[in-house]
């Protein structure tokens, strides 16, 4: 997936991609998306080695279903703008109806995720606002972004360190 991601690149738009990525470290990736008219995808695909993995499709339902005993995170939507975040354990979910139901007793998130339409996964280790930082992408088929997963964070701001240990294996799995 990633050649092929690459593949649509011109070397043109490869190089304005990644000096934006190091000249303006405080953009986003979507942000320099929509500055070049790329795809948020076609941008992460852009970053070092060791900030950009994609993890197989096929550990979708896997990662799915161990996502929730990672404890606290913030789940991140955007839509035409606007950024909902959930901060909270990452409910357990089912499939039915063409869906993966994501349930929740009584408060947290929940809602229902069309993961047919899921065309890769990204492991993002990057630094924001000057901390280290590590999410889980899920993209849609036109690259855009369908919702990311932060890891947690304690009370001081640092992040949880049996979340990130998790995070690197995925990223170990991902590099097989």
């Amino acid at each position: 997936m990633e050649k092929i991601i690459a593949e649509k690149l011109t070397d043109e738009i490869k190089l304005a991609i990644r000096s934006m990525l190091n000249d303006r470290p405080e953009l986003m990736a979507g942000q320099i998306a929509a500055e070049l008219s790329v795809t948020e995808l076609e941008v992460v695909s852009q970053l070092p080695q060791d900030q950009f993995a994609l993890l197989s499709l096929s550990e979708k339902d896997s990662l799915l279903e161990e996502l929730p005993t990672w404890g606290p995170m913030t789940t991140i939507i955007s839509v035409s703008g606007s950024i909902f975040e959930f901060k909270g354990a990452f409910p357990k979910g089912k499939y039915a109806h063409g869906y993966y139901n994501l349930i929740t007793k009584g408060d947290g998130l929940h809602g229902h995720l069309k993961l047919d339409d899921i065309s890769a996964i990204a492991l993002l280790s990057r630094p924001f606002r000057g901390q280290e930082s590590h999410a889980i992408n899920f993209f849609g088929a036109k690259g855009e972004v369908v919702f990311k997963i932060y890891l947690g964070r304690d009370k001081k701001r640092v992040l949880i360190p049996e979340q990130v240990s998790r995070f690197k294996a995925l990223k170990q799995l991902a590099a097989v």
